[in-house]
């Protein structure tokens, strides 16, 4: 009979049962010894969120390029009651096991069994590592992988690096990578200087970051804060005193953990997208120029201004404020609630690409002063003009709908007209205004100038706040274009410097026209015609500022700078729906007076756009010219040096006239007076009837009879402009694309164009002829019996 057979069967399966133990452990063993340590641990730790500070080195933010926060800490820099509150928590018994409890273990299942569901967890703190470091799936092979792992683990790592490492690796709460993130969070201090309340608190969460986060509520996270306090009694980790004081103590959050301070910023640098040369995920810490004061402050004012404007269905605001003389980033505010998703408050609004309408136009107008040889005082027409474009015909309006006639280019600026910035873009042409926006750091202006066209004058293209700032920075520090600075030092992940370039420099426009163009923005009085007195634009010390709205109330702008700061603030929407009648100066406007006010607090009140050097005229309101006796109104103005007027107004004269009616007086009319009447020639004449001007009369006293001496001279062509070019839609024939040549003669007699050197008579006194584009240069002059008028050279492309 074989041995076995005299073996009895219980024999026989205990037997087995040592057999397969042992199997089970040679297995064990066996699978243990070829895991490889988690590569987390490998490397050291995870990887530490980028620390932001603010100039001051005040912590702003901590970010990852997944948007958690993650930061490490030792275990031998905490105090003693965090260590207890740790193991109180999660595993009592974790210096005496190797890595699993089998007494845990065995006691969960069998609550689960008696309560038919899970009452307790068996995990130790290192198999809650393991389960960290590795994906597992929520099946008994991946219990028993997370099992090996935390075997592996405790068998080339001592207690206290496991324990430090689980400190590090395991989620606190949402987004809360590690003991010291969340501390820094929610109590707004390091680890180490938790006391006995926050500690159990904050060991708490691991056994349900979400369940527990006591941002969404603190009950929950209380009542498992006092268990834990509870169990360190019982373990004689605490005395009776000190846990009383401990339970007893409110739960009192660090109040910015959701509304926080320069989420964009932080997340800009995470990503590389700010500083040249820096690759995403390379920064441990950034010290930028952010002042955390003005930074917090800003941040309310916009939130203020958001919700003050929520009847014009604006749910958006972004600001930023810059240094003029080093260009460094004061404060950075993206949008005014990072968290909001209705609002979508994730958005940069710094970074944002948007349409600045109206605030483009300073820069229009220092490309005319630069290449028309204009001056502020140069006359320029505010009448109904069309232009051709690609897209069909263009007649620009104004924003209040009403025409002004002819105007100077200060008040042209000052009050922001629309018809004279598109005339002073296509007078100077698209192509030489894209050019001085590039100079002055427009680069996100991408398309060719003739899809621009002269429409750029109102903002048809898109650009970043950040880019306003910097254009708006160049003005005030006379036309030195320098790029915006965030940082004043930052470290690489291995704590080596990352070395900060200095940022570009370039002279993108002369000094005088850079101060010429800043005088206008700062002259409150200019602009009263439009924004009246007492506007959101005036402050009680000297700032120069443009407001913008693009096409639909899509976007608010108002930019502007003082002696000190440039403030750039746009408000809108980040979906892009239209606001409901929200202008520049009425929705972003009230946002920049506080955030100036705010940002200049302290601060000396010095002249904003320095005169010194230019050449001081008093000169004629209506024409810009020396005023002569006529010149009723007058008002003085600056020039560069050589530009300045040397005619005598050729807008006013002095006629005689009897003061009973009225009418012309002739020659030898001892009653007479004389009176100063306006001058008005092409293109105005029309204007000037409907706007009732003060023309002269044209009728004689029948007591006074005399004739008035006729105006005659050449004619001229009144459009198109020298140096037009225009470019047909393929999309169209021929015959669909007319350009309307306008010709004006000063004496009425009859006229005819010379286009090409062929003769095309006008008939009937209308001074227009519809004409089919033609690809090519093209030459045209007006004629008449008084002369020839000065040639037009235009362009079809």
């Amino acid at each position: 009979m074989p041995l076995l057979g005299n073996i009895g069967w219980r024999r026989r399966l205990a037997l087995a049962g040592a057999v397969g133990l042992v199997f089970a452990a040679v297995t064990l063993i066996v699978a243990v010894a070829m895991e490889p340590l988690p590569e987390g641990l490998v490397s050291g730790g995870p990887t530490p969120s980028l620390r932001v500070l603010d100039r001051g080195g005040r912590l702003l933010g901590e970010v990852t390029r997944e948007g958690e926060r993650v930061a490490a800490v030792r275990l031998a820099d905490l105090p003693p009651h965090v260590t207890a509150a740790v193991l109180a928590a999660e595993d009592a018994r974790f210096f005496t096991h190797p890595g699993i409890d089998p007494f845990s273990m065995l006691r969960a299942a069998g609550q689960a069994v008696w309560h038919r569901q899970l009452v307790s967890g068996a995990s130790t703190i290192t198999q809650q590592l393991a389960r960290a470091l590795f994906e597992r799936p929520r099946t008994l092979r991946g219990k028993l992988k997370e099992i090996v792992v935390a075997l592996r683990i405790e068998h080339e790592l001592d207690k206290a690096t496991i324990l430090e490492a689980y400190l590090n690796h395991i989620e606190f709460g949402p987004r809360l990578v590690g003991l010291e993130a969340a501390s820094r969070a929610l109590f707004d201090k390091p680890a180490a200087r938790l006391d006995l309340a926050e500690a159990a608190l904050l060991v708490g969460l691991p056994r349900g970051p979400s369940l527990y986060d006591p941002t969404r509520g603190t009950e929950r996270a209380r009542r498992r804060r006092d268990r834990i306090l509870e169990r360190m009694r019982g373990h004689a980790a605490a005395a009776d005193d000190v846990v009383d004081r401990a339970l007893h103590q409110p739960i009192e959050l660090h109040k910015t953990y959701k509304t926080g301070r320069a989420q964009h910023l932080s997340r800009a640098l995470a990503r590389g997208a700010l500083v040249p040369g820096l690759a995403p995920g390379v920064l441990r810490e950034a010290r930028t120029t952010l002042d955390g004061g003005l930074q917090a402050e800003v941040e309310a004012l916009a939130r203020v201004t958001v919700e003050r404007l929520v009847a014009q269905d604006v749910t958006a605001a972004a600001v930023l404020v810059v240094d003029n003389a080093t260009r460094e980033v004061l404060a950075y505010v993206g949008s005014q609630d990072f968290w909001s998703a209705a609002s979508l408050g994730q958005n940069d609004g710094v970074r944002a690409l948007r349409q600045p309408g109206s605030a483009l136009k300073p820069f229009v107008y220092a490309a005319a002063l630069t290449h028309q040889r204009w001056t502020t005082a140069t006359i320029l027409p505010d009448v109904e003009i069309h232009l051709p474009t690609t897209h069909g015909d263009y007649a620009p309006r104004n924003y209040d709908g009403k025409f002004h006639g002819p105007v100077r280019l200060r008040s042209a600026l000052a009050n922001s007209l629309n018809i004279p910035a598109v005339y002073a873009a296509q007078r100077t042409g698209p192509d030489r205004v894209l050019a001085t926006l590039h100079r002055l750091g427009f680069d996100s202006l991408q398309e060719s100038a003739a899809e621009y066209g002269a429409a750029i004058a109102l903002g048809d293209g898109e650009v970043t706040l950040a880019e306003l700032a910097a254009a708006y920075a160049t003005l005030a520090n006379a036309g030195e274009y320098r790029g915006l600075v965030y940082l004043t030092e930052a470290r690489r992940k291995d704590g080596s410097a990352f070395v900060l370039a200095e940022p570009p420099e370039r002279r993108a426009l002369a000094r005088d026209v850079a101060r010429l163009i800043g005088s206008v923005l700062a002259d409150d009085e200019e602009r009263q015609a439009s924004f009246g007195r007492g506007s959101a634009l005036e402050l009680p010390f000297p700032v120069a500022v443009k407001t913008g709205t693009s096409k639909g109330y899509r976007d608010n702008w108002a930019v502007g700078f003082s002696s000190e700061l440039t403030v750039a603030v746009w408000v809108g929407n980040f979906d892009g729906h239209p606001m409901k009648q929200s202008s520049g100066v009425t929705g972003a406007g009230p946002l920049f007076h506080g955030v100036m006010l705010a940002a200049m607090r302290g601060r000396p009140a010095l002249e904003v756009a320095s005169t010194s050097g230019l050449i001081e005229r008093e000169i004629c309101s209506l024409s810009g010219e020396l005023p002569g006796p006529a010149c009723v109104h007058r008002t003085r103005e600056v020039f560069a040096p050589g530009s300045a007027p040397e005619h005598e107004c050729s807008m006013h004269e002095l006629v005689g006239v009897l003061p009973d009616t009225g009418l012309r007086a002739g020659p030898g009319c001892n009653a007479a007076v004389e009176k100063p009447f306006e001058i008005y020639g092409e293109p105005y004449v029309d204007w000037a009837k409907k706007a009732t001007r003060p023309l002269a009369p044209t009728a004689f006293d029948p007591r006074c009879p005399g004739m008035i001496e006729r105006r005659s001279g050449p004619p001229r062509v009144v459009y198109p402009f020298d140096g037009a070019r225009f470019t047909r839609d393929p999309a169209l024939s021929i015959a669909q694309q007319e350009l309307v040549l306008r010709a004006a003669g000063s004496d009425g007699s009859p006229l005819w164009f010379v286009l090409d050197g062929r003769r095309f008579d006008l008939r009937g006194g209308i001074h227009e002829l519809r004409w089919p584009l033609a690809v090519g240069r093209h030459t045209l002059r007006a004629e008449s019996a008084a002369g020839v008028g000065p040639t037009v050279v235009f362009t079809v492309d």
